[in-house]
């Protein structure tokens, strides 16, 4: 067997690997034989790829290449171990960058590599050459856009920039023209190739990725990420076609295709257009919300709320990304639990977009060992808000806005929520009355069947534990006195 052949086979395998990985981590059981696939594919294609490349390069060009996957695997085991869960999203967010600066590298080295070997251009013939050029060009765009939508996304994730939306006058039509320029370009590098176009098209896509990203608001950002991990897969997949890579393009066309579905689906909750998820900038066409106060809210102890939980049928917990960043999911499944214990029918609704990443709190919850069975997702559990007792509000905000129903002027207005205001009481757990990321005021503050917690979660739900752990032992001493004086 030839290194050739024997490189397509594990091509083959690591391929069946990956979709072995996707179809995996689709479920909640199978999560971890999700990532052992994963994990091995990609590692039979990082041993097939050096084994073939070190037929044709030097000992010294093996040696840098090895180098360079050493550390990279250093630094990518440090920032996995040092990543708190509240900083994944910015933090995919920074890989996705990485991944369309690869793609627009690959363009111009294989742009440069064609042009300056006659005979290359002889063997490929003007045919082959002309589409050479087309994927070239194309993979540069993809990258680029890539490149700078990614460390937008990251830069407001991680609070760096504001969450605001960016309105330039004349907003589509600068992505339309954008767009057809690009198209233009395309024609006229693949009839006739030159350095000027390459580095037209870079700076073009390049400050396409920032506007596009740019003009999309922060409560989008979900929809975002996972968009901009279908650009990652799309730009992967065009520098598979220019280093003739079957096993890239395989793995590009999974990712690309994986996340667009994913955005698909979010943006059906969140009752967006996909089309103009892909335009970006959806939804900022409404008028902007207020931002001020719309009546006065009450406060409620940890006590109180202890009481009315002990006292309820049932509870729902509506978790958000103030919990993540409070890392109060522990606290959170021991409530739970001992809710439970009581006879408390204890349930959690997750909205789809909770937190600032797709599964975010799942994710939390599994961690913590909250039962699965009784994790629902929001088309599950929005009907029974009105036959609940009590719901905890614990750090979400705009996916329980009623806001989104009530009011046509506000800028989520049409999104699908956690009709969480329909139960008997709603406890928020807040560290103030700011808006949410999206900066949207929240009018279920101040409706009369809701208090508010104010304080960190984790030290909010243990105060909670604490009050119930006394109360129990308060019911149970008068029981314990009568035994004593029987005896």
């Amino acid at each position: 067997m030839t290194f050739t052949t024997a490189s397509h086979a594990a091509d083959l395998v690591a391929a069946l690997l990956f979709i072995l990985s996707l179809a995996g981590l689709s479920q909640h059981r199978t999560s971890r034989a999700g990532v052992a696939y994963g994990i091995a594919g990609m590692a039979l294609a990082l041993v097939a790829t050096i084994v073939v490349a070190a037929q044709g390069i030097s000992v010294g060009a093996v040696a840098l290449t090895v180098l360079a996957m050493a550390l990279g695997a250093m630094i990518g085991l440090w920032r996995a171990r040092q990543v708190e869960m509240t900083q994944m999203p910015e933090l995919i967010a920074v890989l996705h960058s990485f991944v369309g600066l690869a793609a627009v590298l690959v363009g111009w080295n294989s742009y440069l590599e064609v042009e300056s070997h006659g005979e290359a251009q002889d063997r490929l013939g003007a045919g082959l050459l002309a589409i050479h050029h087309a994927e070239v060009f194309i993979g540069i765009f993809i990258g680029a856009v890539t490149f700078t939508g990614s460390i937008v996304a990251y830069l407001k994730l991680s609070a760096r920039i504001k969450s605001r939306p960016l309105t330039l006058p004349g907003k589509n039509a600068l992505n339309l023209g954008a767009l057809g320029a690009f198209v233009a370009l395309t024609v006229w590098f693949t009839i006739r190739p030159n350095l000027p176009l390459m580095i037209a098209v870079t700076v073009l896509a390049l400050a396409l990725g920032w506007h596009l990203v740019a003009s999309i608001g922060g409560g989008d950002m979900p929809v975002v990420v996972s968009m901009l991990n279908s650009y990652s897969g799309w730009a992967a997949a065009a520098a598979g076609f220019l280093l003739d890579n079957d096993l890239l393009i395989v793995t590009g066309a999974l990712v690309g295709s994986s996340g667009a579905y994913l955005s698909y689906i979010m943006c059906k909750a969140m009752n967006r257009s996909f089309v103009s998820v892909i335009a970006g900038g959806f939804g900022i066409e409404a008028p902007v919300g207020r931002d001020d106060e719309q009546g006065e809210h009450r406060e409620v102890r940890a006590a109180e709320a202890a009481d009315m939980l002990a006292q309820a049928r049932s509870v729902i917990i509506t978790p958000g990304y103030g919990m993540a960043v409070a890392q109060a999911q522990h606290p959170v499944a021991e409530l739970t639990r001992q809710l439970r214990e009581r006879g408390v029918e204890v349930r959690f609704g997750v909205h789809p977009v909770a937190g600032r990443l797709p599964g975010h709190m799942n994710v939390l919850l599994a961690e913590a060992n909250v039962p699965y069975d009784i994790v629902l997702e929001m088309d599950e559990i929005n009907d029974d808000f009105a036959d609940t007792s009590v719901v905890l509000v614990i750090g979400a905000n705009d996916t329980v806005n009623p806001a989104a129903t009530d009011d046509p002027s506000s800028p989520i207005a049409g999104m699908p929520v956690l009709r969480v205001w329909e139960a008997e009481h709603v406890i928020v757990f807040k560290r103030s009355m700011a808006s949410g990321y999206a900066g949207v005021q929240n009018p279920l503050f101040f409706r009369e069947n809701s208090g508010m917690l104010f304080g960190d979660a984790k030290q909010s739900v243990e105060a909670i534990l604490h009050a119930l752990s006394t109360d129990g032992r308060r019911e149970t001493a008068p029981a314990a006195r009568q035994v004593t004086a029987a005896g």
